[in-house]
């Protein structure tokens, strides 16, 4: 166990590595989208391009916080119903959903997504849109992300076993997914 919980915090430190920094393309989204606006507004001009490159960091920010997300506990669940299920109970929905949700999702997503990365790479594909911009940077980021969504998931299930058997306390014990912000709201 001691091996798979080693591998487990290597995983977790790229993927937070990686989750942090890519919170850094929100702003970048920002700047290119107000540069984008005031120009437009300014000089009556505009290109598919900054349009394309707005989506190209949105798209890069979900795609690669998912793994981020699920580390840091943040991933949907109905919380209904979890909540009034037994800690046990609740382990085995964790290790049942990676095992026959997840893993399956990412491995489909992977072999389905990497021949259109790969085509739009070696053919060197551009947008549609006048002006647009290569493919192959935001189509890479689909097999990219599920790569990471599911190392994260394996670290996550050999975490969820070693807090099973008593081997690491569950770092998420006694965690709220009822956010304060959201209380200030209601």
């Amino acid at each position: 166990m001691g091996a798979l919980l080693s591998l487990s915090k290597v995983i977790d430190a790229i993927t937070f590595r990686i989750g942090k920094s890519v919170g850094w393309l929100i702003l970048a989204a920002v700047i290119v989208s107000a540069v984008n606006a005031s120009v437009r507004f300014a000089l009556n001009m505009s290109s598919n391009a900054w349009l394309e490159l707005q989506w190209y960091l949105f798209g890069a920010v979900f795609l690669l916080g998912a793994a981020y997300t699920l580390q840091m506990n943040e991933h949907i669940r109905i919380d209904i119903v979890s909540s009034r299920l037994s800690k046990r109970a609740r382990d085995w929905i964790e290790v049942i959903g990676h095992v026959f949700f997840l893993f399956p999702l990412c491995l489909v997503m992977i072999y389905t997504s990497l021949p259109f990365a790969i085509r739009a790479y070696t053919t060197g594909e551009y947008s549609s849109s006048a002006g647009g911009l290569i493919l192959w940077p935001a189509k890479i980021l689909v097999p990219i992300a599920f790569i990471l969504l599911l190392a994260q998931g394996v670290s996550e299930l050999i975490k969820r076993i070693a807090i099973m058997r008593g081997v690491i306390p569950d770092p998420h014990a006694g965690q709220s997914s009822h956010h304060p912000a959201i209380e200030v709201m209601e």
